[in-house]
């Protein structure tokens, strides 16, 4: 057995093109001390609005958070949320924002309300229907500017199905990529499930693999070898909650157990997931030990409340504990 570094990668020297559904994530805290006489529902006496950034804007964070640069593509809508959302993006140093603004369209705010750290109620403000071919194109162009111009080392694809990605663009954003040899790192959503062939990574978990192929067996390898026909992709990356995570590379797999942890919140452990391995690939770690990093950071961003970004010193600190084959 080898002690891994105690460092991770230095990771500066790289540029992520994060091409995704943003949208705010706020948190209506209070205390609740008595139940409404209207309704049998709490009454939530409001201390305090939290608004963070979400989706891929959350990746875009764990990835500036571990030191990269990071450029955001997306779109939001002509609202005072779309106006707030390109504020919060421009106070994150390291972090450049490109975007449509598409005229009568909802930015995506997701509120919910909080008491004692428990989630009591969602509310979604929100348009999921696909843009037009048109919007779709100028995504594609915008896309193929920046990696046509700028020094992109890896691009995520951060589905949501809030209309970003569709058939269309997804194809063309892949192939755009590949004609520049640059790496692509897909977290797929229901929608487009098997939209993203000859990508690079493809990031499901569980819930979503088993759903999509129809399936109810835990046999990993055989579910592999289903998507590969499919997808005809470089490698599996399946996080499986509280189970770990199982990597193939179709040459060799392997299932890894995660740590356990007092979870207090599992949103946006994906984001952080990605971030991870998208980073540690492209500096070259040993598969095997990027699924062991990236299950380290999934957890630790799982203890604490609400969507966070992964902090490096407290990952770092972590990974010294561990031995890698």
């Amino acid at each position: 057995m080898q002690n891994i570094d105690n460092q991770l990668p230095d990771f500066r020297d790289l540029h992520i093109l994060v091409i995704g559904d943003v949208m705010i994530d706020r948190y209506i805290s209070g205390s609740v001390k008595r139940i409404s006489p209207e309704a049998p529902v709490p009454i939530v006496a409001m201390e305090q609005i939290d608004n963070r950034l979400g989706g891929a804007a959350n990746v875009a964070l764990n990835l500036c958070a571990l030191g990269a640069k990071v450029t955001v593509l997306s779109i939001i809508g002509d609202d005072v949320e779309g106006d707030l959302l390109v504020k919060m993006m421009g106070d994150v140093p390291n972090l450049t924002f490109q975007y449509q603004t598409i005229a009568g369209r909802k930015t995506t705010l997701k509120t919910r309300v909080m008491s004692n750290n428990q989630h009591l109620l969602r509310i979604d403000h929100e348009d999921t229907a696909d843009i037009s071919n048109e919007q779709a194109e100028s995504i594609v162009g915008i896309c193929k500017s920046l990696v046509g111009s700028s020094a992109i080392n890896g691009v995520i694809l951060q589905d949501y199905n809030k209309g970003l990605l569709t058939s269309e663009n997804i194809q063309s954003i892949i192939e755009l990529c590949n004609d520049y040899d640059i790496p692509t790192f897909v977290d797929p959503k229901e929608k487009n499930f098997f939209e993203y062939r000859n990508c690079t990574f493809f990031k499901p978990n569980k819930k979503e693999i088993l759903k999509a192929l129809g399936l109810n067996v835990l046999d990993f390898d055989f579910i592999d070898q289903q998507i590969r026909l499919r997808l005809s992709h470089k490698i599996t990356f399946i996080t499986l909650g509280s189970e770990g995570i199982y990597v193939n590379d179709s040459h060799q797999s392997e299932k890894y157990s995660t740590t356990p942890r007092k979870i207090a919140d599992v949103c946006g452990a994906g984001d952080t997931v990605i971030s991870v391995l998208c980073l540690c690939y492209l500096k070259n770690v040993p598969l095997l030990q990027i699924a062991k990093i990236a299950n380290t950071a999934g957890g630790q961003v799982c203890e604490k409340p609400g969507v966070v970004s992964i902090d490096r010193k407290n990952l770092e600190d972590e990974l010294k504990t561990y031995t890698f084959k």
